[in-house]
């Protein structure tokens, strides 16, 4: 099932208020995980909108799986993140206004766990602060410059 996909049969590519979850990976080096999308080709955090009946909580950890492959025991809880900042208009003409719930973890991994090929993701790399890849997807630009900040605490 997906929700939002369902509500887009309905209402068109017209704006939405979109409810997701994300979460931003640091390993052990305080390198950042950013995983490049095949909707738009930018790179990005891992996330994706909240299903029916799911928590946010639950709705983050399923992302990582889905798009990755890792299933996470813990996250840490970050930041609210909306407003006209996260505007987005999807390559295929779908709008939204996301409220991004992000989480964090922090811990040991390495990108040999990382199964990243899939319908959604290109692939999946750790990137140090000092070298981040070009064309991060614009929602997660204003989130990037917060993880930088608390990695850099």
């Amino acid at each position: 099932m997906n929700y939002l996909m369902d509500l887009r049969k309905t209402v068109g590519s017209r704006p939405l208020i979109a409810c997701g979850a994300g979460v931003a990976i640091i390993n052990h080096q305080n390198e950042i995980l950013l995983h490049r999308r095949v909707d738009n080709d930018c790179w990005g955090f891992i996330g994706g909108m909240l299903e029916l009946g799911e928590s946010i909580e639950e709705a983050a950890k399923r992302e990582v799986f889905e798009e990755i492959g890792v299933k996470l025991l813990t996250i840490s809880f970050f930041k609210v993140y909306s407003g006209k900042d996260f505007y987005y208009k999807y390559p295929n003409g779908d709008e939204v206004y996301n409220v991004i719930n992000l989480f964090t973890y922090r811990g040991y991994m390495t990108e040999a766990q990382l199964n990243a090929n899939n319908s959604e993701v290109k692939e999946a790399r750790f990137f140090s602060i000092d070298e981040l890849p070009e064309h991060i997807s614009p929602p997660d630009i204003p989130i990037l410059k917060d993880i930088i900040e608390l990695i850099q605490r």
